[in-house]
């Protein structure tokens, strides 16, 4: 077995061998196992190697009586395999990043095309209602500007003994009677309250409240009070509405009373 028989694994994985040196070189595998694991290294890269030009195969041929070039061959050989090979890993994560990218830049331009368009668009809006203030040319209306409720059959009554100033707005609804008031000159401390009483001459209390001791619609404030009630009592049913003063024993006494 000859030295150049071990060399040819190279020129015969690049099938560069001709049929004569082939059927030697395969003779010779059969009964080498150092050949053979060289080889099957070299199955793997031949695709790489597939670029060394035919003056390195020269080369190689000359190994065959220069056993120091041989050495230096082999080393070549393993140089440019490892240079290969990193190409191909660069190749390979080059491609990746590319791919990556536009992979990217196709989802992003994806959902740019698939996302609705949002158009912001003035909304309209309801005009805030300003709330309505009852003027009136009754001498007995508090007339103080605060806002007060229209909905109604309005009354404005100013008790002769007391001074005491009211304002009503009395409306029919499905579930009885609403009521919307406002008091001036009414002065505090105390506590009131809001009686109906029914053309039966029965009564309900349907409010109650205190007073300040600086009162309502008064020099020390100029601002009345305004305040809502609702009763089951229908309209038609009721008499009249009375404001109490109620002491500290319980004991009520009117402050002003609004006819229906």
């Amino acid at each position: 077995m000859s030295r150049a028989d071990h060399m040819d694994v190279a020129a015969y994985a690049l099938g560069v061998l001709d049929e004569h040196d082939t059927q030697r070189f395969e003779e010779h595998l059969a009964t080498c196992w150092a050949c053979a694991a060289e080889l099957e290294t070299m199955v793997p890269v031949v695709g790489m190697l597939s670029d060394i030009d035919g003056e390195t195969m020269a080369a190689v041929e000359q190994t065959q009586t220069d056993p120091a070039l041989l050495d230096r061959t082999l080393v070549a050989v393993r140089a440019h395999r490892r240079r290969s090979r990193f190409r191909q890993l660069l190749a390979t994560a080059a491609a990746v990043v590319v791919f990556g990218g536009l992979t990217a830049i196709g989802f992003v331009s994806i959902a740019e095309d698939s996302a609705p368009e949002v158009v912001a668009e003035p909304t309209a809006s309801a005009p805030a209602e300003r709330p309505t203030v009852a003027a009136s040319s009754d001498p007995n209306d508090p007339n103080l500007g605060g806002p007060v409720a229209v909905e109604g059959e309005k009354t404005n009554v100013t008790d002769q003994t007391t001074g005491v100033q009211a304002t009503f707005f009395v409306a029919s609804k499905q579930f009885g009677t609403s009521v919307n008031f406002t008091l001036a000159r009414l002065p505090g401390p105390r506590a009131c309250r809001l009686v109906v009483v029914r053309k039966n001459n029965t009564s309900e209390v349907i409010s109650t409240w205190s007073v300040p001791g600086t009162g309502y619609g008064t020099n020390a404030n100029s601002e009345a009070l305004t305040l809502s009630a609702t009763t089951s009592t229908r309209k038609t049913e009721i008499k009249q509405f009375q404001v109490q003063s109620v002491d500290a024993s319980g004991v009520a006494s009117p402050l002003v009373t609004v006819p229906m």
